[in-house]
């Protein structure tokens, strides 16, 4: 037993020494590509249009964020956040470049895309109707096929909401094939992309703040379904948006279900805390190291993107090749279709930015007595399992599963059947209660 506990201590000091170094190299490359963007951003674009999160946070204010909108943008995003040691020594050294103006409100389109997106016909066709945007949305109408069924009480809605490099496909390929024949009949599905992400558009001048979001489903789906009440259910970054749309609609929420949700306790760093808790600098296992490079590295983020996200038909016929399929599943298409504009931002402003709110929003439903369902799996290494148990900290009355043998994708991926039962569960006994109070 000691020769496997000093094995085991070994085996963490060793790991954590590989890294620090990783990470310390990761660091130099970061600013070395800052200087590289932005000659080239000057170049192909004409004008510094933007600057990058390089800048200390009192340089940013001072630029002019003066805008109700300034506490909706994390703290995260600015370079002096994300400690990196040659930021400090190298400062000096880094391209001036134009100031930020300060933050825009609200998402309209500039005009074009950056030339570091893809500009393939899939990409950029939302820019022929840029005036007025609205989210991707697929909608799943109940099946009501007689005159019988037809004098039914309203369908009962619910509303999807994906996460971090997903799209609509999350649920709609997964959940809305396998529902029970009398849910499908009395219940209305809305399965979103996210603005930013699948074929939803991806404005260049937004900032993807929560606020952001939520306006988007608002004017794409309850604005014009005229809905009067809904479900929620949400996975990993859609969780916080998920909170936030129900505390906004509080009068409206009957249930929300919370699949792996990235609940960090509030204090006075809770942005910071998120980003360590969540994105932690740390080689292993590859899925966290993956998730560190393009949380804390600005440019190393865009350069993925640039390789992989820019060139996704490319990859994709690539990999049609190789597996000798003519379709690639969802997961795989969904992975680039977004731009690191819209990545970065949605990271930072909805899972950091959204930590220091998600204290008031359960208290919110709390107060409503809004039914909450937890689901996560016992083997996730996107977001700690402690998640789930702060969530039942905060709202005893919440219904937490933890299920086994499950990671933060498998927790849906592969057992369909089985959470279609759960969310049923939950619709089902939200409609007994409102029908007993009825009686």
């Amino acid at each position: 037993m000691e020769w496997r506990k000093w094995t085991e201590k070994a085996s963490e000091i060793t790991l954590s020494i590989i890294s620090w170094v990783v990470f310390l190299c990761l660091d130099f490359l970061d600013i070395v590509l800052c200087n590289v963007y932005k000659v080239l951003d000057d170049f192909l674009e004409g004008k510094a249009s933007r600057t990058c999160y390089c800048v200390k946070t009192e340089e940013v204010d001072a630029n002019g964020v003066d805008d109700d909108r300034e506490s909706e943008h994390s703290g995260t995003l600015c370079g002096s956040r994300r400690n990196n040691i040659f930021r400090t020594l190298m400062g000096s050294l880094r391209i001036s470049s134009a100031p930020r103006r300060g933050w825009k409100n609200g998402c309209t389109f500039c005009g074009k895309h950056r030339w570091s997106d893809c500009g393939c016909d899939s990409c950029i066709e939302w820019t022929q109707n840029s005036e007025d945007l609205r989210l991707h949305v697929v909608v799943k109408e109940p099946l009501r096929v007689s005159s019988h069924d037809c004098g039914k009480k309203d369908a009962q809605n619910v509303i999807f909401i994906h996460g971090f490099l997903a799209s609509s496909s999350y649920w709609a390929e997964t959940i809305f094939p396998n529902l029970s024949d009398s849910m499908k009949q009395n219940y209305r599905l809305f399965a979103v992309d996210l603005l930013g992400f699948g074929r939803s558009p991806k404005p260049s001048d937004c900032f993807y703040t929560l606020r952001d979001h939520l306006e988007m489903i608002e004017k794409s789906v309850i604005g014009p379904y005229k809905l009067d009440s809904f479900h929620i259910v949400a996975h990993s970054m859609g969780c916080v948006i998920a909170l936030a749309l129900a505390a906004e609609h509080i009068k409206l929420i009957k249930s929300i279900t919370l699949i792996a949700p990235p609940y960090i306790p509030s204090n006075k760093d809770a942005s910071l805390m998120a980003l360590q808790r969540l994105a932690a600098r740390k080689v292993w296992p590859p899925l966290s190291f993956g998730s560190a490079i393009m949380s804390w590295y600005e440019h190393l983020g865009r350069s993925v993107c640039f390789i992989f996200c820019r060139n996704h038909k490319t990859w994709e016929a690539i990999l049609k090749l190789i597996m000798r399929k003519r379709e690639l599943h969802f997961t795989v298409m969904d992975l680039t279709r977004h731009t690191h504009h819209s990545g970065w931002h949605s990271m930072h402003n909805v899972i950091c930015g959204g930590a220091k709110s998600m204290d008031r929003y359960f208290d919110t439903l709390r107060e409503g007595m809004v039914k909450i369902k937890v689901i996560q799996g016992d083997r996730d290494q996107v977001v700690p399992l402690e998640c789930s148990a702060n969530v039942k900290m905060k709202v005893p009355e919440a219904d937490v599963n933890i299920v086994p043998n499950a990671n933060h994708s498998s927790v849906v991926l592969g057992r369909e059947k089985e959470l279609v039962r759960d969310l049923e569960s939950v619709w089902s006994a939200v409609a007994i209660s409102e029908d007993k109070k009825m009686e």
